[in-house]
């Protein structure tokens, strides 16, 4: 027995939509401008009819790729007027970084922050080919170019990335645990040296708040004065506030509180046992809704 038409298009869409918010937020580096992005899409899909579709997956991936690109190009102005550093919104998920590390690689903000380097169309080819491997022609027709332009922005987009983009290190849940645990002591207890041994020589701290909330809006680099920054910034929040551990865009994180107004969320990134690494994300437009878990896939 077949579907009513309006179960049949939910069924499909939801079955996808994984992959498609995934898609979405590596365009974007937006979760809550991707829960836009499906949205919309889904008003699309819904006026489709199913008899034209031969590939579900290729019709929704190209739909959401066209939104998410429209929405993107529509941020340049925002971003040019952005006070500070601009991050990724930090993204919650129930994912396990070890059980797919290209997809946890794919959505780490130290990927996120190399793709913001590339233009809308070399990061929309990136993304379809180089985690979903959707096929030259399929993304051609998705962004509006030959299949031979796609080959050289492909080409061109993945020697930008590699030439930028450290190693990845999945880490699992129990590790970044221990991390957090480790790093939140040591920081709230003034343990100078603790926390040096945590922290590469070369450690960078990168704070996002568009000018609206206290935070250092350029890079700090070296493990001195980052050690110490961070060391006043948990004190001061483990005095006011509470400070709790998780996982955030694969990686270990802690999630910041005073009250019950949520401040920031900084996520590590570790290499060879070592933070290299901070992201912090204080702007509170972009902390609206990162207590909710999203689903990724692939």
């Amino acid at each position: 027995m077949s579907l009513p038409r309006d179960d049949e298009h939910a069924e499909r869409f939801t079955h996808l939509r994984p992959l498609l918010f995934t898609i979405a937020y590596e365009i974007l580096g937006s979760a809550t401008e991707s829960d836009d992005v499906l949205q919309d899409s889904y008003l699309r899909w819904a006026e489709v009819d199913l008899s034209t579709v031969a590939d579900t997956k290729a019709y929704l991936a190209r739909l959401v790729t066209r939104q998410s690109l429209n929405a993107l190009r529509a941020q340049s102005r925002r971003r040019e007027e952005y006070v500070g550093p601009w991050l990724p919104e930090p993204l919650l998920t129930d994912h396990d970084p070890s059980a797919d590390v290209l997809l946890a690689e794919s959505v780490s903000m130290a990927m996120l922050v190399v793709l913001e380097t590339l233009s809308p169309d070399e990061r929309a080819v990136f993304v379809l080919r180089e985690v979903f491997g959707f096929g030259y022609d399929e993304i051609g027709s998705t962004i509006g170019k030959s299949s031979a332009a796609v080959r050289q922005l492909a080409h061109r987009a993945r020697e930008h990335v590699q030439a930028r983009r450290r190693r990845f290190e999945p880490v699992d849940a129990k590790v970044s645990t221990e991390i957090t645990t480790q790093f939140f002591t040591a920081a709230a207890t003034g343990d100078l040296d603790g926390l040096l041994a945590m922290l590469a020589p070369d450690v960078v701290w990168t704070a996002d708040s568009d000018g609206k909330v206290s935070a250092a809006r350029r890079p700090v680099a070296g493990a001195d004065r980052v050690a110490r920054l961070v060391m006043g910034f948990v004190r001061l929040a483990g005095d006011q506030g509470r400070v709790q551990p998780a996982i955030y865009n694969s990686a270990p994180a802690l999630v910041l509180y005073l009250g019950e107004s949520l401040e920031g969320v900084v996520t590590f990134e570790v290499l060879d046992g070592k933070i290299t690494n901070f992201y912090a994300m204080r702007n509170p437009d972009k902390l609206a809704s990162v207590t909710v878990p999203r689903t990724i896939g692939r």
